[in-house]
């Protein structure tokens, strides 16, 4: 076991892992390009990926792609920040009152394995057909998850964590940001990524069936024109995002727990 450990630390070290995940990500692109070209794989589902990437920077697509970009970016950004807003609150609330927690956590279980996107005409009735509907549409499935992992990370912060803060003079509130947050934060930002995967992936989804807001649009748009090209082109743009997000709430994990 010893030497598999140390034959493993010393790939890593001449492979990164990060190295090592972008040269998969190229074989794995070079063998569907392979396929496509030799008809393996039938142009009319998967385009080549030479022609989906060419598609970010062709003109006729990046005006395009990049108001999209930002309108889907837009209103991921302030569906994660209100899932934020209500789920630090609320999730600390159950932590402290038990009674609660025990009353209203299966309830909240219930509303997350629920089809919350089928919702969707309703807000359209109610909202109309804009970007508050994408906003909520977005919220609501991301804030359960970020709410069950915020009483789950409070409550596993250790109490003698706590008891040390208290006796070395911190009041409450110091107590609260320099030790209970940071040692809950693994479990909160576990949270806020599932999150943003179920705000993102609904917020696309309304774009795409409602034909309102950036990238789910251009996705519907060019699949209905049979662009196959131009779809995995916007799939690109949809998977950008997702990697800006991540990128993000890593360095926001970091400054909060620097390692």
């Amino acid at each position: 076991m010893a030497t598999s450990s140390t034959q493993d630390e010393g790939l890593a070290r001449i492979i990164p892992p990060q190295v090592a995940g972008v040269l998969a990500l190229i074989v794995l692109l070079g063998l569907v390009e392979f396929a496509v070209r030799a008809d393996i794989i039938p142009r009319t589902v998967v385009a080549r990926p030479t022609d989906a990437f060419a598609g970010l920077v062709t003109l006729q697509n990046r005006a395009d792609l990049r108001d999209g970009f930002l309108i889907t970016f837009g209103m991921t950004a302030v569906a994660t920040v209100l899932e934020l807003l209500v789920a630090l609150p609320f999730g600390y609330f159950l932590f402290r009152r038990r009674d609660f927690a025990q009353a209203y956590s299966g309830w909240l279980a219930a509303f997350f394995a629920a089809p919350i996107f089928l919702l969707y005409p309703l807000f359209l009735v109610i909202f109309g057909r804009n970007e508050m509907t994408l906003i909520i549409m977005g919220f609501l499935p991301g804030v359960i998850p970020l709410i069950i992992q915020v009483e789950q990370g409070f409550r596993g912060v250790s109490q003698t964590l706590v008891n040390v803060g208290y006796s070395v003079g911190v009041t409450p509130w110091q107590n609260f940001w320099k030790i209970m947050f940071p040692a809950a934060a693994p479990s909160i930002f576990t949270g806020l990524r599932l999150a943003l995967i179920y705000t993102l992936i609904n917020i696309i989804a309304v774009e795409y069936l409602v034909d309102i807001g950036g990238l789910g649009r251009i996705v519907a748009d060019r699949y209905f024109r049979f662009d196959i090209a131009g779809t995995y082109t916007a799939i690109i743009a949809v998977a950008a995002i997702s990697i800006v997000f991540n990128w993000l709430i890593g360095r926001l994990e970091r400054w909060v727990r620097p390692t």
